[in-house]
């Protein structure tokens, strides 16, 4: 042959030959070979290779390169080694930096992450290193999970070859490094020698820059200066910091970020910014806008793209809106396990636990194959809609049949279960059982169950643990004080109380959100930074007057502050949920229903008055707590009062 036909992904190695061929041209050889690869069609190139070696022709160091990037997409490991023999014997080791970065490459997409540094100390003693053969064996590491001993490679290489060998391809590979390791010091250390080397005005760089602060130094501020500072931005950058701030719960500044990207008429926005403005919204509770973006996603014809469409699933069922996730999912012509378990998730949280089983059965007859989210997913809504008999299964099938491994998020919902169940001593036998140790939620689900139990030993036992593991967190303290209260045992009440001012424990601050035509309105307790926060206290003494007619009684059991009684109850009147509902009934029309987010899990007080509130105003009220939805009608709430 004198020329050689360009391959595409439909061509094959038959069509290869259908065209004239010299089969003695290393060069007709290579550029067939090349194109096999290149195009995915990587057995092909293996058999293309084969036929070439039949005819006893030697090949040149060029050809390794395509045949171990078909061997490493394949993770085809035989191969890999066969080339690695071949390349041994033609001396190709001693003098070729790109074959021993190519064989590097494959050993580390194979998982054989110490066969490849063998190939890279090998070179070493033949001076066939270059920042190429650096660069793949720290991204090597950095896909077997080993990013610290990627970011000790790195400071080697420096060490070795000088910073002046360092280019955007090392920096990128050691930047993704910083992002799996928790030392913001890491990403600072590399970001004084991306500006000494001027790599700063490369994108790429740039982009991978910022998801090392926020990921690995959980630094925030220093991603969002990197982005502001950045010469020149592409759809990956804007992508990049609106998931950062989505990712961290910043749900309003994502979506500020995406109108500003929305207004850029540089960069068009794709599928993934869809997919991260969905996410801010679903956190934010912020139905509006998320409606907004799916008409986005439809003008764009990306409603039938798999990530849009999950995320949309998403987005409605963190809204409330269990219905509307069912009938995006039901339009959606694919579905991966992520959209499945959403969709279980979405019905799960509003404890309607026999629609969640019911979708994860359609999963298993679909003939998705269920990860470990799936089962979290499943758990849970087993969890919130009290399904004893049906949770123990799910659990104990999840290993026999499905061969994945209990992780500590599955174990919580199970404790969860029987704690609300009432089995609090199975609950504990499962605790002292666990393979992996239990965290503070695991410890906190059971305390939980203790409380409402009144089961004070075994409340003492999950209290010295969480004291251990969350010493801060002021929410265990008064469950046991108000556990103590109910059995009478003052002086340890007292105790506690001591605790908390001596160790000065401050309460996570709460806040609640709810969206009004597309604004995000948030509150704190007894806020008074609102523009309208006036018209929200008078109505709210309205609303009390009414609230005492029917009933209402303070709980201020959540009060642990050494205040009278009085005092507690002017606490309780002006909880963020109070003051988010009181704004939403005042600006919407009757009988719409009303969406709060909540950041901690809703008092008892809060979740009392709501009741009452949603009886008196004839309205659905919806709140979503840090555990659940909590779906408030006619004087009742979904939870059962349990939550």
């Amino acid at each position: 042959m004198k020329s050689v036909t360009k391959l595409t992904p439909t061509n094959t190695l038959a069509s290869l030959f259908s065209h004239s061929f010299d089969p003695n041209s290393l060069r007709s050889w290579l550029s067939a070979i090349t194109d096999l690869s290149v195009a995915g069609d990587h057995t092909s190139a293996f058999s293309a290779f084969s036929s070439f070696r039949r005819l006893s022709l030697l090949p040149s160091p060029p050809f390794f390169l395509p045949l171990l990037r078909s061997a490493s997409s394949l993770r085809c490991l035989r191969f890999g080694r066969q080339l690695h023999l071949l390349s041994l014997r033609l001396g190709f080791l001693h003098n070729n930096p790109f074959v021993v970065s190519s064989l590097v490459h494959m050993y580390s997409s194979c998982l054989e992450i110490r066969d490849a540094r063998k190939v890279f100390e090998e070179a070493g003693l033949f001076n066939s290193l270059n920042h190429v053969v650096w660069t793949a064996l720290i991204a090597g590491y950095i896909h077997n999970g080993l990013p610290h001993m990627g970011f000790e490679l790195f400071r080697d290489f420096v060490k070795e070859e000088g910073r002046e060998a360092i280019d955007a391809a090392s920096a990128v590979s050691v930047l993704s490094a910083c992002s799996r390791i928790s030392d913001k010091n890491a990403a600072k250390f590399i970001h004084g020698l991306v500006y000494k080397l001027c790599l700063n005005m490369d994108i790429g760089v740039c982009n991978t820059l910022m998801d090392a602060y926020t990921k690995g130094g959980n630094d925030l501020e220093s991603a969002r200066k990197m982005f502001d500072e950045m010469p020149e931005r592409d759809v990956i950058s804007w992508n990049s910091i609106i998931a950062l701030y989505a990712q961290n719960g910043f749900s309003s500044e994502a979506l500020d970020l995406y109108i500003k990207m929305s207004n850029n008429k540089q960069v068009r926005y794709n599928a993934v910014t869809l997919s991260v403005v969905l996410l801010a919204c679903g956190q934010a509770g912020a139905l509006n806008a998320g409606k907004c973006v799916h008409n986005q996603a439809v003008r764009m014809s990306l409603e039938d793209n798999l990530y849009v469409g999950t995320a949309l699933v998403g987005m409605y069922c963190k809204c409330g809106r269990v219905e509307m996730a069912k009938r995006t999912f039901n339009h959606m012509k694919k579905r991966n396990v992520l959209t499945w378990s959403a969709l279980i998730a979405g019905f799960g949280m509003q404890g309607r636990g026999k629609e969640a089983l019911k979708v994860f059965d359609g999963m298993l007859q679909s003939k998705i194959r269920p990860n470990y989210v799936t089962f979290i997913s499943v758990l849970s809504a087993c969890s919130h809609a009290g399904l004893l008999e049906e949770g123990k299964f799910w659990f104990n099938s999840m290993k026999r049949d499905f061969c994945i491994e209990p992780r500590i998020e599955h174990f919580g919902c199970m404790v969860n279960l029987l704690g609300r169940a009432g089995c609090l001593n199975e609950a504990h036998d499962l605790i002292k059982g666990m393979k992996i140790k239990p965290d503070s939620v695991v410890w906190g689900s059971l305390l939980s169950a203790c409380r409402v139990n009144t089961n004070v030993e075994l409340a003492e036992i999950c209290a010295k643990s969480l004291f251990r593991l969350d010493p801060r967190n002021c929410g265990y303290y008064v469950i046991l004080a108000n556990i103590y209260r109910d059995v009478g045992r003052w002086k340890d009440v007292e105790k506690m109380k001591h605790f908390i001012k001596k160790k000065d424990i401050v309460k996570t601050p709460g806040y609640s959100m709810v969206e009004l035509k597309g604004k995000i309105h948030v509150f704190l307790v007894g806020d008074k930074r609102h523009a309208q926060h006036k018209d929200v206290y008078i109505y709210l003494e309205e609303l009390f007057v009414k609230m005492e007619e029917n009933g209402y009684i303070p709980d201020t059991s959540s009060i642990l502050h050494d205040v009278d009684e009085e005092e507690k109850r002017k606490l309780l009147r002006v909880h963020s949920e109070k003051l988010a509902v009181c704004f939403a009934i005042i600006h919407t029309a009757n009988g719409t229903p009303i969406h709060v987010v909540k950041n901690l899990r809703m008092c008892g007080d809060c979740h009392n008055a709501i009741k009452l509130i949603c009886k008196i105003v004839r309205r659905e009220i919806v709140v979503r707590d840090s555990n659940r939805f909590h779906v408030f009608k006619d004087g009742l709430c979904s939870c059962g009062d349990y939550w």
